[in-house]
This record gives C-alpha cells, sequence and structure tokens, in this order.
C-alpha cells in the first residue's frame, strides 16, 4: 500500500485522564476512531439521543476541518447511528469533541467508556467567494433533483 501523501499535525489535548488518543485501525482507514469517555455506563434506550463525550479537544490548521461521522457496523448490528451527521469540527474550535448518539433500534443499548463511538475523518476546506449573477448556465440536467432520473 502506497503512504498516503497527505497528512496534518493536529494538536491534542485530553481533558480527562482515562481519554483516548484517536487511532486508525487499518493502514487504509480513512476515519480515526473516537472513543466515549465516561463515567460509569450510559444507557440508550430505544428512540433515545445522548451526548457521549470522548474527553479530547483538538486544534486543528486553519484550513482544515473534522468531519465526525457514524460507525457502519453499530448502525447495522444495534440501530445506533449519530444525528447532525457528518457533524463539524471548524478549524477555530477548541471545545470537548462530542458525538451525539441516537438509538434507532428495538433494543437498549449499553455504552461503557473505551467503546468506539464514532468516526473522525480529517478533510481540506475550500473557502467560496460568491458572485450574484441574473442566471446560471445550462445543463443537461437543468434544475431536475430529488429522484430526477428515477427508481
Amino acid at each position: 500500500m502506497t503512504p498516503l501523501q497527505n497528512r496534518v499535525t493536529v494538536r491534542l489535548q485530553r481533558l480527562r485522564p482515562a481519554a483516548a488518543v484517536p487511532e486508525y485501525m487499518t493502514a487504509g482507514a480513512a476515519g480515526l476512531d473516537l472513543r466515549a469517555c465516561i463515567d460509569g455506563e450510559v444507557t440508550i434506550v430505544p428512540g433515545a439521543r445522548a451526548l457521549i463525550p470522548t474527553g479530547i479537544a483538538i486544534e486543528l490548521p486553519v484550513g482544515w476541518e473534522a468531519q465526525v461521522r457514524p460507525r457502519s457496523g453499530l448502525a447495522l448490528r444495534h440501530g445506533i447511528t449519530m444525528l447532525n451527521a457528518p457533524g463539524t469540527i471548524d478549524a477555530d474550535y477548541r471545545g470537548e469533541v462530542s458525538v451525539i448518539l441516537i438509538n434507532h433500534g428495538q433494543e437498549d443499548f449499553l455504552l461503557r467508556s473505551g467503546d468506539r463511538v464514532a468516526q473522525l475523518v480529517l478533510a481540506p476546506v475550500a473557502r467560496a467567494e460568491f458572485v450574484v449573477v441574473e442566471e446560471l448556465s445550462s445543463t443537461e440536467r437543468g434544475s431536475g433533483g430529488f429522484g430526477h432520473t428515477g427508481v
């Protein structure tokens, strides 16, 4: 496997001693695993949501963002996913990284400190400059959206 060329240094502060540093679980992984950093256990009943702290804060370089995304295994096996997915961490945010989990499953979900709860994907950010015009150029698609190509 070819090493990735895009590397970025992210400063990380542990807000609690038990906080885990995010890590890539395989050489080809795009996302770093985020782990819960909680006292005791949290049970998320079906239909409920919970804000789960990770015990870390990060300092991203200007021009980068971090996207917090759900874990597919939790979604498939337990119906656990994230609200506001993906969540965006801006370069100027210095607070604790937390994850809003929701239980779409049919059984209670028990979460313990150290459990993997989400993925963190870093991405460069482009800044947009909008130019107001009277008309946009035409395309074959035009304004077709939301299922315009059929099933």
